[in-house]
C-alpha cells in the first residue's frame, strides 16, 4: 500500500479509535488547535536502574511507547490519529530525519502545555538543561509525520511507524517513527542534558493537555 493510500485510509476514520469508541483528541477547527490529555510522566522506570535523559516530549506509557523513559508527559491516543487530525486543520506533513541522515521538513506548529490551572507554557520551558540549570531555548517544532514500517516481509502492507513506537514527538532525531521533531540535528543532543522542569510542571502523574496550535 503506498504513503498516499494508506493517509487516505487512515483520513476516514479521523476521531474515532479503532475499537469504535471516540477519539481523546479533541479538534478545534475554529481555533486551529489540537488538544489532547496526557500526564507528566515518571522519570524512573522499576524495569531500569536510572533516569536517561529527556529525548522525546510525548509518547504512550510504558511498554507500549519505547521511549518512555525519557519523555515529559505520556499519552493514551493513537499518533496517527494526531497526525490524521493535523491534516484536518489543513496541514500536509513533511518528512522525519533519522540520525544524521537528512533534515526534518514540514509545517511549523507550536507545542504547549496546559496545566491544570488552565496556564500554559511551551515545551521548551518545561526542561532544564542539568548542567547550566537554564530553560531549553526556544526551538520550531515541524509536522513531518511519521515513516512506515514493513511489519511483515512477506506482504506489502505498511504501518504507521508512531503506532507501532508510540512516540508522538521527539527532540532530537533520534528515530523517524513520530509524528514531530524539532529543526535540530543530532549534533546538537551532546550539547544537553534535559531534565523535566519540577518547578513549572505538576507532580508525576497527574493530569495535563497538550496543545497543538497550528498557525
Amino acid at each position: 500500500m503506498t504513503r498516499s493510500l494508506v493517509l487516505i485510509a487512515l483520513a476516514a476514520c479521523l476521531g474515532v479509535s479503532h475499537a469504535g469508541e471516540k477519539s481523546v483528541i479533541d479538534v478545534d477547527k475554529k481555533k486551529k488547535t489540537v488538544t489532547i490529555p496526557c500526564k507528566i510522566a515518571p522519570r524512573m522506570l522499576p524495569n531500569l536502574k536510572q533516569i536517561y535523559p529527556l529525548e522525546v516530549i510525548a509518547t504512550l506509557p510504558s511498554p507500549k511507547g519505547q521511549k518512555a523513559h525519557e519523555t515529559i508527559v505520556t499519552f493514551e491516543a493513537k499518533p496517527s490519529d494526531v497526525h490524521k487530525a493535523l491534516e484536518s486543520l489543513g496541514l500536509k506533513p513533511g518528512k522525519p530525519a533519522l540520525g544524521e541522515n537528512g533534515k526534518a521538513a514540514g509545517p511549523e506548529v507550536t507545542l504547549l502545555l496546559q496545566l491544570p490551572d488552565g496556564k500554559r507554557i511551551t515545551v521548551e520551558e518545561a526542561m532544564l538543561d542539568t548542567r547550566s540549570n537554564k530553560p531549553f531555548p526556544k526551538v520550531q517544532w515541524l509536522f513531518t509525520g511519521s515513516a512506515f514500517k514493513n511489519t511483515d516481509p512477506e506482504k506489502d502492507d505498511k504501518v504507521y511507524g508512531a503506532d507501532l513506537t508510540g512516540t508522538l514527538i521527539t527532540i532530537f532525531p533520534v528515530t523517524n517513527d513520530t509524528v514531530f521533531q524539532s529543526n535540530l540535528d543530532t549534533k546538537e543532543e551532546a550539547n544537553w542534558r534535559l531534565e523535566t522542569n519540577k518547578k513549572l510542571l505538576p507532580k508525576e502523574g497527574e493530569a495535563l493537555k497538550l496543545v497543538i496550535q497550528v498557525p
